[in-house]
Formats: C-alpha cells, sequence, structure tokens
C-alpha cells in the first residue's frame, strides 16, 4: 500500500514515460485519474475510451450473501448499460467508466464515490444502476415527450419554484431512495447533470438520435420534402421541412425533419437552408421525387420560385400544391364573392362582436347553453355520451384556417337558440340605444328566413368540402386516393344540384331560392374545385390511377398484372397503400420490382402540407408567450422530440448519453 501511494505522489508531481498498453484493464488494478499529470489524464482518457469498459462476460461470476440470499453478477447487464458498465474480477464490484474518467476527486463525498472507488455491491438492487446515470436523463425525457419549459425564474437554492427540470428531479429524489444517492447534493459536483449547458447538450443528443432513426429508417428510398412557413412568437421566420417516404413494410411515412430559422424568405436563401440541412444529414437534392408546399409565390413560382429551383437540380422531382389548401381557396372564393354567403359570414363577425363583445355577455351565452343542453338532455332530444355535448363557443372565421368556415357554421346553429336569449337580453337592458338597436337588428337578420336559408344551405356544401379535407390530412393519404376524393366530392355537389326539391309557393319565390342561391353557390363551388385542383387532370396522375387495386385492376391494361387477381390475398385491397403493403407482406414485391417502384413513386407524392402546418401549431406550445426566448437549434431539438415522440420514446438512454 505504501508503494502504491508513492508511485500516486510520483505520477503527480512529475511526468513520467507511460505506456498506455500496459494499463491495467480492470479497474480494481487501477489508480484514480487525478493521481496521474495533469498533461497526461486527457491521454490516458482517450485510451481508456478507446479500449471501452472492463466486461468480462465469460467469467464465473461469484455469488455472496446479501441478506438472506445469495446473490451474483448479472451478465446480462453489459447489455443494458455498455457504454459505461465495468466489473472488477479482482474486487467482484461494479465501476462507472465515466465516473472514473471524468469525476473530479475533492475526497469522500455522500453517496459520489460507489461507482469509483468502492464499487458497486448492491446486486439485488439493479435500480442503483438504472438511477446512477438515468434520473437526470429520465427528467428530460419527460419534459420533452411533454414540451415543457426546462428553466425556471430563480434557480437558486432557496427558490420556491426552481424550474420543472429540478423541480421533478427534487420529486424523484423524495420518492425514490436510490436515486436519492446518486443526484444532486450526493452527486460528485461536475457529475449532477443539471447545469443548463448539459441539459441543452442531453436534449441536443436526444434529437439528433431520433433524427438518426428516422434518417436509417428511411435508408436509401426515395423520398418527397414538404416545406412551409411561418413567424414565431419572438416574430422570427422558421421554416419547417417534413420528409414523405415509403418505409420497409410498404407504409407512407411523413416525418417532421427539423426547424430552422431563416433572416426571410427569399428564395435563394430558403434553397441554401435545405441544402445546409441535408448536407449535416447526408441526405442528397437527386433522392428527392416530391415536393409540396403551399400556393405562396416564393415556394411555387414557375420561374423563380423555390420549386423552379429544386427542378434545376433534379428535373424528375413532381410538384404538387397542398390540395387542402386548394380547397380553402374554394371555399374562401365563395365566401367573399357570393353576395348573400358573404353578407351570411359578415353577420356572424358582427354577431360574435357583439354577444362575445365583454365577459359578461360570454359567460351569459355560456350559461344559457349549457341550461340548454340540460333540458335537452333531460327531454332526450339530443343523445348523450362520452365526447358528446361539450362546451363550445363562437368561432371567428380565419380563412387561412382549415375547416374554420364550417366549424364556424356548426357552431352558431348549436347555440342558436342560446344567441337568441343573449341578444334579447341585450336588446332590453342594454346600457346605451346603440347596443340595443345593434342587437335588435341582429334579432331581425337571425330570424329571416333568407339567412336560415343560406346558413343550412353552406352547412350542407361546406359539410361535403370538410369530409373532404379531413380526408385529404391524414398523414398515409395517397395522391391517387385524394384525386379519388376529389372527385367524389365534386360528383356529390352535381348530385345535390340535381336533386329536385319540394313545390314552391311561387315561380318568383322558387327562381330566387333556387336558381339565384342554391344553385349558383353550388356552381361556384364546383367551378373553384375544378378551377384549383388542376392536378388531377395531369397525364402523370391519369397514368398512376391504373395502379389502383379496386375493382380487380380494371384499369390496368397488362396481363402479368392482371394475375393479382386472380389471388383471394388481393382481392379486398381498397388502394395503392394497401396494395403496397401487401406486397411486402407476401414478399411479391421482390418479384414485381418495377411494380412496387411505380406504386412507392404514387405514395410518395405529398397530399397536403399538414405535418408542417401540426408543426407550427406544436411550436406554440414549445415556445409560447412565456417562453419566448428560445434559441432556435434548442427550440429546434424540442420539437423534434415532441413531435416524433413515438420514434424519441423508444430510444434508450444509453444512446443519448
Amino acid at each position: 500500500m505504501a508503494q502504491q501511494r508513492a508511485k500516486e505522489r510520483c505520477l503527480q508531481h512529475q511526468r513520467i514515460e507511460i505506456n498506455l498498453e500496459d494499463f491495467p484493464l480492470d479497474l480494481g488494478k487501477r489508480i484514480k485519474i487525478s493521481v496521474y499529470h495533469p498533461n497526461d489524464r486527457d491521454k490516458i482518457r482517450r485510451a481508456y475510451l478507446q479500449r471501452g469498459p472492463c466486461q468480462p462476460t465469460q467469467h464465473n461470476f461469484p455469488q455472496r450473501k446479501i441478506g438472506k440470499s445469495l446473490r451474483r453478477f448479472c451478465p446480462s447487464w453489459f447489455n443494458e448499460f455498455g457504454n459505461w458498465l465495468e466489473y472488477s474480477i479482482e474486487k467482484d464490484v461494479a465501476f462507472c467508466l465515466c465516473c472514473y474518467l471524468f469525476r473530479h476527486d475533492f475526497g469522500k463525498q455522500s453517496g459520489g464515490d460507489t461507482f469509483v472507488i468502492e464499487g458497486f455491491t448492491n446486486w439485488n438492487k439493479k435500480e442503483r444502476l438504472s438511477s446512477h446515470v438515468g434520473a437526470s436523463i429520465d427528467c428530460i425525457h419527460f419534459l420533452l415527450k411533454q414540451g415543457l419549459a426546462f428553466r425556471g425564474h430563480d434557480e437558486s437554492t432557496n427558490s420556491a419554484n426552481q424550474g420543472n427540470f429540478l423541480e421533478l428531479l427534487r420529486f424523484l429524489v423524495e420518492h425514490n431512495e436510490s436515486i436519492n444517492h446518486v443526484v444532486l447534493e450526493n452527486a460528485s459536483e461536475n457529475h449532477q447533470l443539471i447545469a443548463p449547458k448539459i441539459q441543452k447538450d442531453i436534449v441536443n443528443a436526444a434529437a439528433l438520435e431520433t433524427t438518426n432513426v428516422i434518417i436509417t429508417n428511411l435508408g436509401d428510398e426515395l423520398f418527397a420534402i414538404i416545406v412551409d412557413e411561418a413567424r414565431d412568437i419572438s416574430n422570427q421566420e422558421q421554416m419547417t421541412i417534413a420528409l414523405r417516404y415509403v418505409n420497409k413494410k410498404g407504409s407512407i411515412v411523413e416525418r417532421f425533419f427539423g426547424m430552422v430559422h431563416v433572416k426571410d424568405t427569399t428564395v435563394l436563401l430558403l434553397k441554401m437552408t435545405i441544402d445546409e440541412l441535408f448536407c449535416k444529414h447526408g441526405l442528397s437534392i437527386s433522392r428527392i421525387c416530391g415536393q409540396g408546399y403551399d400556393g405562396a409565390s416564393n415556394m411555387q413560382g414557375e420561374f423563380s420560385g423555390h420549386k423552379s429551383l429544386i427542378l434545376k437540380e433534379n428535373s424528375s422531382v413532381f410538384y404538387v400544391h397542398c390540395f387542402a389548401h386548394q380547397l380553402q381557396l374554394t371555399i374562401v372564393v365563395v365566401a367573399k364573392n357570393h353576395i348573400q354567403v358573404a353578407s351570411l359570414f359578415n353577420l356572424m363577425s358582427t354577431l360574435l362582436n357583439v354577444v362575445g363583445g365583454s365577459c359578461k355577455r360570454h359567460g351569459m351565452l355560456r350559461e344559457k347553453q349549457i341550461n340548454y343542453v340540460r333540458e335537452a338532455l333531460g327531454k332526450g332530444e339530443i343523445p348523450s355520451g362520452q365526447g358528446l355535448n361539450q362546451e363550445t363557443s363562437l368561432k371567428r372565421v380565419v380563412d387561412t384556417r382549415w375547416g374554420s368556415h364550417y366549424a364556424t357554421l356548426i357552431n352558431l346553429i348549436l347555440m342558436y337558440s342560446s344567441i337568441i336569449d343573449v341578444l334579447e337580453i341585450i336588446k332590453e337592458d342594454g346600457s346605451n340605444a346603440h347596443q340595443r338597436a345593434e342587437a335588435n337588428g341582429l334579432l331581425h337578420l337571425l330570424k329571416d328566413f333568407d339567412f336560415a336559408f343560406t346558413l343550412h344551405l353552406m352547412k350542407n356544401v361546406l359539410g361535403i368540402s370538410n369530409e373532404l379535407s379531413q380526408a385529404l390530412q391524414r398523414k398515409d393519404q395517397d395522391i391517387i386516393n385524394a384525386m379519388n376524393l376529389v372527385n367524389i366530392t365534386k360528383l356529390r355537389l352535381q348530385t345535390m344540384r340535381s336533386r329536385r326539391g319540394g313545390k314552391a309557393q311561387a315561380i318568383t319565390t322558387e327562381h330566387h331560392y333556387r336558381v339565384e342561391l342554391f344553385y349558383t353557390v353550388v356552381d361556384m363551388q364546383l367551378h373553384e374545385l375544378n378551377d384549383h385542383f388542376t392536378e388531377t387532370n395531369t397525364q402523370l396522375l391519369l397514368c398512376m390511377n391504373c395502379l389502383n387495386p379496386t375493382n380487380l385492376f380494371s384499369t390496368f391494361d397488362k396481363a402479368r398484372i392482371i394475375e393479382f387477381a386472380n389471388n383471394v390475398e388481393f382481392l379486398s385491397l381498397k388502394g395503392i397503400k394497401n396494395l403496397s403493403e401487401k406486397l411486402v407482406e407476401t414478399g411479391r414485391h421482390i418479384v414485381y420490382p418495377l411494380v412496387y417502384l411505380l406504386l412507392k413513386l404514387a405514395m410518395i407524392f405529398p397530399v397536403v402540407t399538414s405535418t408542417v402546418e401540426k408543426a407550427f401549431s406544436t411550436m406554440k406550445i414549445v415556445k409560447n408567450r412565456l417562453c419566448n426566448r428560445l434559441r432556435d437549434a434548442w427550440m429546434n431539438d424540442c420539437l423534434i422530440t415532441y413531435i416524433e415522440k413515438d420514434v424519441f420514446n423508444k430510444i434508450d438512454n444509453e444512446l443519448i448519453i
């Protein structure tokens, strides 16, 4: 022992030549890293890291009596904690390689020397191994999944609220004694993993691992990009990129790929930003076969838009204008250009200002609606059940929000009786003549037959469009099925127009409501659908439709492919998505590789930009009014782990560490 101490003092105070190959692999025979000369420590650390932890998997681990039972080290723990767990044959104890290499020596510390000096021997308490480095990671994992803030306004020791991360970690400490031994005050000062910089490093590692899983799943497959931009709460322009591809099971997958701050939305800067992101993750423009954007000129411009820049590098990239965005444009055109429909939505805007103009009136409307629902349920006039009869409120129409017009109409119909009651109260008890007159005018308009007719007409027309919008927003929607859905919507509107109504009281009344209102609204909606959805008439998409397995591949004229119809497994397929999955399931994608390639190309084409639109909604959760100073890289890391939490949940803490 005296010779060992003398050797340590010699190493610490003077530099001697060190042969790294002669270093003992067994941690029980090593001397502390702090004993070596400061100029030699990094070289020694690198040597041990290159060797890896000492894990004698074939060793016959001895048993020792713990309590009333015989226990021993379990070699399967090497698989679970392979990045840091070591076993000393000489001492029959476990150590942590990371703690040995990077933990500073501050003398004897409570709970801090177990994995460095004495060694871990509680073989009956495996959870201590998990909590050794996992508690802080688990807290970060939880906060990322929930989209919660990490830091607190005051994180000092005397603070009543130190922020979500520290408070959650202390909660774990209070409820788990094994964690209490190795974190916070009981951990070494440089191994607490609670510093903001450490938190950011861990979150960045988690985001990188999540992205790596997505890239690995993508492999060498072709893919499409979906891009959009929007401003965040701090008024910075953010660009979001999503990838769409077909996975190894033959299913369509859309993944959020990143959000990047751009100084402006010029075409060249957007293109340069995408190039940098692709270069960072090893992707190439040459593998893109589809691109989907909204209708902004800087994105879809024929000569100077982002679409054209992509086409210059890869001429085979097919552009699709977001179907849901086009559908919304058709609704906005009808809502603004038809006089009576425009009057309807203007009236609803005025109604919202009057009825919801104050907290008192808003509360009055809410109370009236609650009483109405309660009475209707008591009389059995409306059904009851989980998710039904939720609290509703009047909504304002937003031209850029998908389904906004239809939702506004539905809520107005549901709350019609309550709105009338509130207007009656304002008419009688308004604080001034202007309020009473305004309420009286709205009452007359709401009780007018023209209003009721237009309201229910638009409810039916927009109801058909809303069903299409909801179907288009599915992540696994393919463009061929989307084309069919658009055509079905047109057919439903045409059928509605052709359906004969009841007898009118007079020819002038019938002409007004049937021709001047009903026909013109439906015709205008049909015209806009035909005008905007020009993609459905392109030769490429019409040719793709022949891949549809519906009706026994009736649109395909090749005998070799028709033989699919003779197989019972393919009789019930409803679309190319089901066909692709069935081909992979049965292994026929290998027999018919070109057919499978065509299917993948058809499915990769993006239908809507809902993935990036939802990312912007998520951005408001992560970067909100209270957390408006998030750095761009930090926000991107949080968004990747939050949006792609199904991937993030499967990543082990060991990979993040």
